[in-house]
């Protein structure tokens, strides 16, 4: 586990030539409800995907109560192609309900509370804690973070929430913060979930590509 120090600055240096994940550009805007909200759409959607639906969203509404204004096929029709747009549509609506009348409109600044909120599981509450109030209290693990943290072998684990609790053992806290942010870049452009492009890799001399089968 002597890698890790090596791998975040290697990682933290070539962060620039990647675009950045969509919820990262989000929550420069320090808006903890944006950046909840299209972490919601993002769930087993393309970036590029989620951008724009975000975009159309939130050009419409961007507050719990503008939110809850809208039909849910209003909400539908812009948050469309995201998968499973109904469902997030319905949710959407229910979690402004819940903001509105439980947290005077405001996101929850705590985990404990954010997972109380209907759909929202540890990676979507630890993105917004982490991106949106700039709280650091975990490490926000979706499936890029859950991939590469196991191909470098740092962890060998079978779920995102698994990991998750591995990698706080292991990570000083001072990369918790950054390193959803560099896994997801480095994931979407380099480690790509089938055949990874390790000729690529700048961190390439530091991973046993465990679990790799085919890379380019």
């Amino acid at each position: 586990m002597q890698n890790i120090d090596a791998v975040i600055k290697i990682l933290k240096a070539n962060y620039k030539t990647f675009k950045k994940p969509v919820v990262t550009e989000i929550s420069e805007e320090r808006n903890p409800f944006k950046v909840l909200i299209s972490c919601l759409l993002s769930l087993r959607t393309r970036d590029e995907v989620t951008g724009k639906a975000s975009e159309r969203l939130f050009n419409i509404a961007d507050k719990p109560e503008e939110l809850l204004k809208l039909s849910n096929k209003k909400i539908e029709s812009l948050i469309y192609p995201v998968s499973f747009y109904k469902v997030k549509a319905k949710r959407i609506k229910e979690i402004c309900n819940i903001l509105i009348n439980n947290y005077a409109s405001k996101v929850p600044d705590s985990l404990e509370e954010l997972l109380k909120l209907k759909g929202v599981g540890r990676k979507t509450a630890g993105i917004t804690m982490t991106y949106g109030f700039n709280k650091t209290v975990s490490i926000p693990t979706d499936s890029h973070v859950h991939i590469l943290s196991n191909r470098l072998g740092w962890v060998k684990t079978k779920a995102p929430n698994e990991t998750e609790q591995e990698l706080m053992k292991i990570v000083p806290k001072k990369y918790w913060h950054d390193l959803n942010d560099l896994f997801v870049a480095f994931g979407q452009n380099i480690c790509l979930s089938v055949s990874p492009l390790c000729s690529k890799c700048p961190i390439n001399k530091y991973c046993p590509k465990k679990g790799v089968v085919n890379s380019r």
